[in-house]
């Protein structure tokens, strides 16, 4: 597609995750990609909150479940999402952590959000009960989520996936789950795994039909409207403030 268009200048993915896109080619052809960060953060963090309940009520079963006060959360990654979650942890009195490369140079900005940096993946799953993954899906994060980390939890861990199904290892999933009966995990991404997962755990694993962490009435608005203003920035003003790809270098 982008090879065809060529007229072609800008690409805005109204989100924050922009995988889909060929970034290579975008900048072989002097395309511009953006995406829209933070419109549909509160989405997100709504979602990751609703699947954590559905899975410590037993799928509203009936049966009695658990509850996420004095639970300890941790947070894998913290960018607007997990800043959110953080937020709302704290407000439902749980003990929120919270493990990224940029909390490493600027700690304080974990307490704004009510989270205890903390310094490694590692240190991460071993302080919590919880964890809710809010990676961008690339070379770095593939299957970054494996066996090492997920026996850090305890017996009656649980992992929740709003960000992307490549983070996950899901052999190593499958391992983490078959070993400890009281293990649960719910996404937002169906793995390659969906069917051996349901199969094999019934309602410790829960995963929605289509991704629809952004897809409410207000992130559906606000990222189109930040998706507009940026096109309409760039053409008058050659704003480039969220552009997500290198730029074409000529060598003249």
């Amino acid at each position: 597609m982008l090879n065809a268009a060529k007229d072609l200048k800008i690409v805005v993915r109204a989100g924050t995750g922009f995988d889909n896109v060929d970034l290579e080619t975008a900048t072989a052809n002097d395309v511009c990609v953006m995406n829209t960060p933070g419109q549909n953060s509160n989405a997100v963090a709504e979602l990751v909150v609703g699947l954590l309940l559905y899975l410590t009520r037993n799928g509203f079963d009936g049966t009695s479940g658990t509850e996420l006060k004095s639970k300890k959360l941790g947070l894998h990654a913290f960018g607007y999402i997990g800043e959110i979650v953080a937020q709302i942890g704290q407000g439902l009195g749980m003990e929120v952590y919270a493990y990224s490369p940029s909390l490493s140079k600027d700690p304080e900005r974990g307490k704004e959000h009510g989270a205890i940096a903390v310094k490694s993946p590692e240190e991460l799953y071993d302080r919590s009960e919880i964890i809710s993954l809010h990676m961008p899906a690339n070379a770095d994060t593939k299957e970054i989520v494996n066996y090492d980390l997920l026996r850090r939890l305890p017996e009656n861990g649980i992992v929740v996936n709003t960000a992307r199904k490549e983070v996950i290892n899901e052999a190593d999933m499958v391992k983490i789950m078959s070993e400890r009966p009281k293990f649960k995990y719910a996404t937002d991404i169906k793995g390659n795994n969906h069917d051996e997962m349901v199969e094999k755990f019934g309602k410790r694993y829960f995963a929605s039909t289509k991704k629809c962490g952004a897809q409410t009435a207000e992130a559906n608005m606000n990222a189109g409207l930040a998706a507009a203003e940026q096109i309409v920035n760039f053409f008058e003003n050659g704003d480039e403030e969220f552009r997500v790809n290198e730029k074409l270098v000529l060598n003249i």
